[in-house]
């Protein structure tokens, strides 16, 4: 007589479409949806205008080299903190989703400008919210950081384990530039804000990542760092205690790094997917300067609508930018389901990424 087995359980069903189990237990990826969006800005505003009294600089100047017209600054003696805006665009997100926060089963913040070592930003975020129990972490890849992020909360969601993941960028980098003529090469760049999605499992198999790319550049880290202490400079840098805590950034070579980097990324994404430029519906980019984007957009012949860019009226905000975008898309009608959508970042580290999702 052939041996008597009990039924197998879903969390061991290779052929089960979705697993129930607890996290850790690992089954056929599912599908995974971009479900719900929200953003949070700082009420103070720098504009050009402003930057004009306080150095040596002009609107023109600023707006022909970078695009930037306005950026949000947080204000710590208003109580204004990352963590905060990171819980207020989650909030916005949850609500746009028609969830509460015990709905959430892990909460990723993708950040480099926590307000200490340690908790994390995801843990005071949890505080914040009053939830107990959840995942909660950091991930620091600077400007492409929510993007590193997407990648690795899809890889999380695949294994079946988890149903519903908060994933914010958020950062408070004017903390680390100096509003003065010596600064305001860096100055009059950054803006503060976070921005929130809420990624969910689903049923249907086709939504989600198609493609990915994740890149590193080490010893390029040189042209864009923030030292704490003469130990944490670059090799070959020479120490000034101005420059501590401070971004410290050589333009031109972070310029070229982008503008010969962003294309590349681009088309290694597309041919990772079988894909044309033409058939992706949005590229959203991280927004750090609109001649690096337009340079990518014209390389490609995209429409502005393909490109969106809102970095005249945010600045560059680090890892919240790109969810910045997207929000405003969706805020917009714009977003659709069955849409593919590439997110691209790329940054300090050196740092460049890709993620490409249908939707």
């Amino acid at each position: 007589m052939a041996d008597s087995q009990p039924p197998r359980s879903p969390a061991h069903d290779p052929n089960a479409a979705i697993n129930t189990a607890r996290p850790g237990v690992h089954a056929r990826p599912p599908g995974v949806r971009i479900i719900a969006s929200g953003i949070a800005v700082p009420e103070k505003t720098l504009t050009n205008s402003d930057l004009e009294k306080i150095m040596d600089t002009s609107d023109e100047w600023i707006v022909q080299r970078t695009g930037i017209r306005n950026r949000h600054i947080h204000d710590p003696q208003k109580g204004d903190s990352v963590s905060g805006l990171a819980t207020e665009a989650l909030r916005n997100a949850l609500q746009d989703a028609g969830m509460v926060p015990d709905d959430l089963d892990l909460i990723v913040v993708a950040t480099m400008t926590p307000e200490s070592p340690t908790p994390s930003v995801a843990c005071r975020v949890t505080t914040k919210l009053g939830v107990r129990n959840i995942g909660a972490f950091d991930l620091n890849a600077a400007c492409s950081g929510f993007v590193y992020a997407l990648n690795t909360v899809f890889g999380l969601m695949a294994t079946g384990a988890y149903r519903n993941i908060a994933l914010i960028g958020a950062d408070t980098i004017t903390q680390h530039v100096e509003y003065s003529t010596y600064g305001r090469g860096s100055a009059v760049l950054f803006g503060d804000a976070a921005g929130a999605v809420i990624l969910q499992r689903t049923d249907d198999p086709m939504p989600g990542l198609l493609a990915h790319i994740l890149h590193s550049d080490g010893p390029g880290s040189k042209d864009l760092y923030v030292p704490t202490d003469e130990r944490t400079l670059p090799e070959g840098v020479e120490y000034n205690p101005r420059h501590v805590n401070r971004v410290q950034m050589h333009g031109p070579a972070v310029f070229r790094f982008a503008v010969g980097t962003f294309p590349k990324l681009i088309e290694e994404t597309l041919e990772h997917a079988g894909l044309q430029a033409a058939d992706v519906d949005y590229y959203i980019c991280h927004q750090s300067n609109v001649r690096i984007l337009k340079a990518a957009q014209e390389r490609f012949g995209l429409e502005d609508r393909q490109f969106p860019i809102n970095i005249d009226r945010y600045g560059n905000t680090v890892a919240a930018s790109v969810p910045l975008v997207f929000h405003e898309l969706r805020q917009g009608g714009k977003i659709q389901p069955g849409q593919r959508v590439m997110f691209l970042g790329f940054g300090a580290g050196l740092t460049w990424a890709s993620s490409l999702w249908q939707l």
